[in-house]
């Protein structure tokens, strides 16, 4: 029998250099996308999957997370004081349960292996996923439920995938692809930022991981890999030997908000899909189009007539 997945693992104590000046005071992870946090998307993306204990793997100046999941008394005796209900009762949802949520450190970056490491003594010896919040796929069912589906089928490790033009996969990690169909194939292989001409396939690990407890094993002794820090994909790739890892190409848009185009792009499509803003947004956004093509149309015709 399938063990359940209950624990989620959320690593989040990176530094969040490519956005500074805005994460030298605030974690990336807390960088909105239109109104949300980004870690608010992963803990709720885990949280339909049917997760319910979120294990935080934090870093200094990071305790502003803590506090976004903790009740705040005075601002929802403000909001009830002044009527705002709807307000107060979707933060209240957005609160996992008391007790379900766990914080522990990376004291040193020394990688997203050992940041996962970091978390064995919460995940408590059963298998877990692993959602990387930089990360935000648009996806309905989210990518984890989509996840839980194959690795209740075929039990062992899971993995998200998606296409990407191959000439680019020397920026990701790339899994090789056995017998077995999208929603759950066979993954016979697993190399980190291969050429394109030694790449097994073009489909790279999206940032959504099922794994089990043997893992922290091999993480425990994992040697440092790729630029000097010990890799996840290392130790998978160890794993891989012992058990099965089913690949998931999932149904979902991906937006790496680690960038600066993912996390702008990430905002256009989530407003445009917001009722309430789509409107007015879309024409703001068509306006701003229209300014941006004008000026480059007189640039041009400038550098003509020069």
């Amino acid at each position: 029998m399938v063990a359940r997945v209950r624990t989620a693992v959320f690593p989040v104590a990176g530094l969040g250099t490519r956005f500074l000046p805005a994460t030298k005071a605030m974690p990336k992870e807390m960088l909105p996308v239109v109104d949300r946090p980004l870690i608010q998307y992963a803990v709720d993306e885990a949280r339909e999957a049917g997760i319910e204990h979120f294990v935080f793997v934090t870093g200094r100046n990071k305790g502003v997370i803590e506090d976004h999941f903790d009740r705040q008394f005075e601002l929802e005796a403000t909001l009830q004081e002044r009527g705002k209900t709807d307000a107060l009762d979707e933060l209240r949802a957005d609160l996992p349960r008391p007790g379900q949520s766990s914080f522990t450190r990376q004291q040193e970056p020394m990688g997203l292996g050992h940041a996962v490491w970091c978390a064995r003594e919460l995940v408590r010896g059963e298998p877990f996923a692993l959602l990387l919040p930089d990360m935000l796929i648009k996806a309905s069912p989210g990518v984890l439920a989509q996840m839980m589906e194959a690795y209740y089928q075929h039990g062992g490790n899971a993995v998200a995938v998606e296409e990407v033009d191959p000439k680019d996969v020397s920026s990701y990690g790339v899994v090789g692809r056995g017998e077995g169909p999208d929603a759950g194939f066979e993954i016979t292989g697993m190399v980190e930022k291969p050429q394109p001409a030694d790449a097994p396939s073009n489909l790279i690990i999206s940032g959504r991981y099922i794994l089990q407890p043997d893992l922290f094993t091999l993480l425990a002794t994992q040697t440092k890999g790729t630029g000097g820090e010990i890799q996840l994909t290392d130790a998978m790739q160890i794993l891989m030997s012992q058990q099965r890892f089913t690949g998931v190409k999932f149904q979902g848009r991906t937006f790496d908000c680690g960038s600066k185009i993912g996390f702008l792009t990430a905002n256009v499509a989530y407003a445009l899909d917001r009722p309430d803003i789509a409107d007015g947004f879309m024409r703001e956004v068509r306006s701003l189009a229209i300014s941006a093509q004008a000026a480059t149309d007189n640039s041009q015709a400038r550098t003509k007539g020069d």
